[in-house]
């Protein structure tokens, strides 16, 4: 079975560890509702990022929180271009199913709809 990649964004309102974790379940509860990955054993493994500015929580623990607790799960630090978005977590699920890349649904909210406008405008 194939491999296949997952991103999705949001943006958090404050640097916080209620803010990060609620907006972190928001996203991954949705990334998972529209890819219908119901078994999260399909779930290779899941890479998260957050802005410099938000440091209050990791946004694994969400993913734990929501039952990922045999996934891989890796948190890190985005870049700080000074051009960049405040306060966005990023994720990327690793996928094993049977669809193809293109029928993969990446999910982009809040503020973070404005990185990706053209894939956030199809949702």
């Amino acid at each position: 079975m194939p491999v296949r990649g997952v991103r999705g964004a949001t943006s958090c309102p404050e640097n916080n560890q209620k803010e990060i974790l609620a907006a972190t379940r928001e996203l991954l509860s949705e990334i998972i509702a529209r890819n219908e990955l119901t078994d999260f054993s399909e779930i290779v493994s899941a890479v998260f990022t957050t802005t410099p500015d938000l440091n209050a929580s990791f946004p694994a623990e969400a993913a734990r929180d929501l039952g990922m607790n045999q996934v891989p799960l890796l948190c890190a630090s985005e870049i700080a271009v000074p051009t960049g978005m405040p306060r966005v977590i990023r994720v990327l699920l690793h996928v094993n199913t049977n669809k193809t890349q293109a029928e993969m649904i990446h999910i982009y909210q809040r503020d973070a709809r404005g990185l990706r406008k053209d894939i956030s405008e199809a949702q």
